[in-house]
């Protein structure tokens, strides 16, 4: 019964090198095509339309996050809170839960992240050409994570070699030893490193992840805990980072509404509209826990659906000319930040450090900044995606 019904497509030309280097052809092409596709390379079975990543990620009982065909437990030494569901999920995700409360943002890391940004931007020099990835987006994302995860020891070079190390172990879908090798060795010196920062928070307790986790009444395992920070660490760093560049870039290369942003103030608008976009976290996976059906194709038990969330941001039946960045599309939900019960937990923190703080800084210092060659801007990724470099001039 089961072999008469209709198994999604299968295709053998698309590669990983494709999808990171410029995978958005292709999602627009599978949308108008083959919306749910078998995809070798990957192997797994992409879902490109907005309602159908929509569908699985609000139904974890059917479409669970524990897929162990992910490289993720490989490179994090864990089996880790974005590969669980139901109550074992939200027991470690509430572990950290209080660092994020709105009055925690704005009491604890909102003024803490706007002096970070006065330091970064007042540190940019007039009149040059500069790089923003390396001297701006990158360390300012690893010196504020720092702090809301309460381990100030650690090098804003080191925060970001872990988390690119972690990225690039998690999405290891060639299984390639040497990128283990390097995340096994990350995890080590992490590790040491939380160790010491925890005796410092047993001693003096605070509102950061570390220490609200490690002063716990019923805490969670430590390698859970240990987990926590990894997570956070492999996500909060590039997707506010990455974000920030594509907005700078967005805006830049659209002069109207650069000049609208800055005399109406109009970041949030612009916020929004640069996840959307360029969507940070590209993709995720759900392992499939019963046999069932999307778009009249059979989706086996234990296959792994890859729902792919840059291309949901991009669907026209949501989205009129959805490849155009534009702050003043009409308002539509996107799927930047994920949605169902692994909507980002970091989602408002974002917002507000690069919406409210970063963007009118970096603009009311350099009102008339320029993008002198857009060429040079190479945007990358496959599962996390974002510019590479943004050299702009800083008038």
């Amino acid at each position: 019964m089961l072999d008469s019904k209709k198994a999604a497509p299968l295709d053998e030309t698309i590669t990983i090198e494709q999808l990171t280097r410029d995978p958005y052809p292709i999602y627009t092409r599978l949308r108008r095509e083959s919306p749910v596709l078998r995809v070798s390379s990957v192997r797994r079975t992409m879902l490109t339309k907005a309602e159908d990543t929509k569908y699985v990620k609000d139904n974890p009982v059917l479409f669970s996050s524990n897929d162990p065909k992910t490289p993720m437990q490989r490179a994090f030494q864990a089996h880790t809170l974005m590969r669980k569901d139901g109550a074992e999920h939200a027991a470690e995700r509430g572990a950290m839960a209080p660092s994020f409360t709105g009055k925690n943002i704005k009491a604890c890391w909102e003024p803490i992240y706007t002096k970070i940004a006065e330091d970064f931007v007042a540190r940019l020099p007039r009149g040059e050409t500069v790089d923003l990835f390396p001297v701006l987006a990158g360390p300012f994302a690893a010196h504020c994570l720092k702090y809301l995860l309460g381990i100030e020891e650690a090098r804003d070079d080191d925060m970001q070699r872990w988390s690119q190390t972690l990225i690039d172990g998690a999405g290891n879908f060639a299984m390639r030893e040497d990128l283990f090798q390097a995340s096994d060795a990350a995890n080590a010196e992490m590790d040491a490193l939380f160790e010491t920062a925890a005796a410092r928070h047993r001693a003096e307790p605070n509102q950061s992840a570390l220490s609200v986790m490690v002063n716990a009444a019923d805490p969670i395992p430590q390698s859970q805990i240990h987990a926590n920070i990894k997570i956070a660490i492999g996500g909060g760093i590039n997707e506010p980072r990455d974000a920030l560049l594509t907005i700078i870039y967005g805006l830049l290369t659209n002069p109207e509404q650069f000049a609208e942003a800055k005399r109406e103030g109009l970041w949030a608008r612009a916020f929004e509209e640069g996840v959307r976009w360029v969507a940070p976290i590209q993709a995720s996976s759900r392992l499939v826990m019963e046999d069932t059906e999307i778009r009249g194709c059979f989706i086996p038990k234990g296959d792994t659906v890859m729902t792919i969330q840059a291309s949901a941001n991009w669907d026209e039946e949501i989205y009129e000319d959805g490849h155009l960045f534009d702050i003043h599309r009409k308002k539509a939900p996107h799927q930047a930040f994920g949605n169902g019960p692994h909507f980002c937990q970091g989602t408002h923190i974002a917002r507000r450090m690069l919406a409210n703080i970063m963007l009118p800084l970096l603009f009311d210092r350099f009102p008339d900044m320029t993008l002198p060659d857009p060429s040079q801007v190479d945007f990358w990724g496959f599962g996390f995606r974002g510019p590479r470099h943004l050299p702009v001039i800083l008038n």
